[in-house]
């Protein structure tokens, strides 16, 4: 399996393409790196390829705030220049400016 550069980086907010969510990415896979199980749920006539990059996302909806795990394919840049109301940004983002997180430079566990 090959895997490719990564399109968008981490502290980008993204759409997904399909559904209705948006969120900042805070790590990325380089091919999918999630359960069999995870990616056979997917419904097969959206079910994306394992050979691109995956995001790990603090993501939000109308609802409530979740982390997601969305294939590359699945994205678009996010262009409202809005924050991401998700709870736990400041747990990983140590700003906000011109419409991108600023990853902390040391995380503590």
């Amino acid at each position: 399996m090959s895997t490719r550069l990564a399109k968008f980086a981490i502290g980008q907010i993204v759409k997904h393409r399909i559904f209705a969510f948006r969120g900042v990415i805070f790590d990325v896979d380089p091919s999918f790196n999630n359960t069999e199980e995870w990616w056979q749920s997917i419904p097969e006539e959206v079910r994306p390829r394992k050979d691109q990059p995956f995001y790990h996302l603090l993501a939000e909806n109308d609802q409530n705030s979740y982390v997601a795990y969305v294939s590359e394919q699945n994205l678009l840049p996010d262009e409202t220049g809005e924050p991401v109301g998700h709870p736990h940004t400041a747990l990983m983002f140590e700003g906000f400016d011109a419409g991108h997180y600023r990853p902390k430079t040391k995380m503590a566990h």
